[in-house]
């Protein structure tokens, strides 16, 4: 009723030029209903004043605080991956008797090199030329150490090469880098010393061990043969090889410090 009694009186006025008399009676009718409007609104606006102005430095908080929460649940679940990591690096450990002292990765990257930065150095016993490892297989050798930090040279970094063995066939040879790790392949190239070794997809690779276990511990799991590359009548096989471990996803790792010993049977 009141719109078309706006309308009706809209027109009226329009019609006059402004001097009908329906230009006062329209303030008449509608400035008590505005004024209703008005005081029925006005606790709403008073809050939304309030929100936007006089409790903005709460807001603040409170979106500071949300982000803090979003931070630390980012945290967790890094550390349930950590966790994961080191259960597994543990079992590996106990399996080969190994010796080792976990640490986490603080950096990575270098400027001609695949390397990572992990927070442990020689105050925890790690030393140059020591195996590292996590819960997957082979992740590198230290090269350099301080006193709270060292430096891991990645077996995918293209100056490394590492001696294996197949570990079905006992068939030894070497593997390089090929300096992908950080573009997400991580492929290594598998070169057999025998020109009669047949080399398969799917055979698994380990470490053949290097005199005094340095740099290379005997046995660690490294990866599996993914394609043949070699041709035929050539003098030695080759191969691509997969790691087990996912470069682009570590977050611990453990250096092998030494091997335990295994215990003599009992005799009767």
């Amino acid at each position: 009723m009141l719109l078309v009694v706006a309308i009706a009186l809209i027109t009226l006025d329009f019609r006059d030029s402004g001097s009908s008399p329906a230009h006062t009676l329209g303030a008449d009718v509608f400035g008590p209903v505005e004024h209703v409007a008005g005081d029925i609104a006005s606790p709403f606006t008073g809050f939304f004043h309030a929100a936007t102005g006089d409790d903005s430095a709460e807001i603040s908080a409170l979106q500071k605080q949300n982000d803090q929460l979003r931070a630390e649940l980012a945290q967790n679940q890094v550390s349930k991956a950590d966790q994961a990591q080191l259960a597994n690096l543990l079992r590996l450990a106990g399996k080969g008797r190994y010796q080792v002292v976990a640490a986490s990765i603080v950096a990575a990257g270098g400027e001609y090199s695949d390397t990572v930065t992990i927070d442990a150095g020689s105050s925890e016993g790690i030393a140059p030329d020591e195996t590292v490892l996590n819960g997957d297989g082979l992740v590198g050798v230290v090269t350099a150490v301080t006193g709270s930090t060292a430096t891991v040279q990645l077996a995918t970094d293209s100056s490394s090469t590492v001696g294996i063995r197949m570990a079905d066939t006992g068939q030894i040879g070497a593997l390089s880098g090929t300096g992908e790790t950080m573009a997400g392949s991580g492929q290594m190239r598998l070169t057999l010393f025998s020109a009669t070794a047949v080399l398969r997809p799917g055979e698994p690779v380990v470490t053949f061990g290097s005199v005094g276990g340095r740099p290379y511990m005997p046995g660690v799991p490294v990866g599996q043969v993914v394609s043949v590359t070699s041709q035929p009548g050539s003098l030695t096989q080759s191969a691509l090889v997969r790691p087990y471990v996912d470069f682009t996803g570590i977050g611990v790792v453990g250096v092998v410090t030494g091997q335990r010993p295994q215990q003599a049977k009992a005799h009767k």
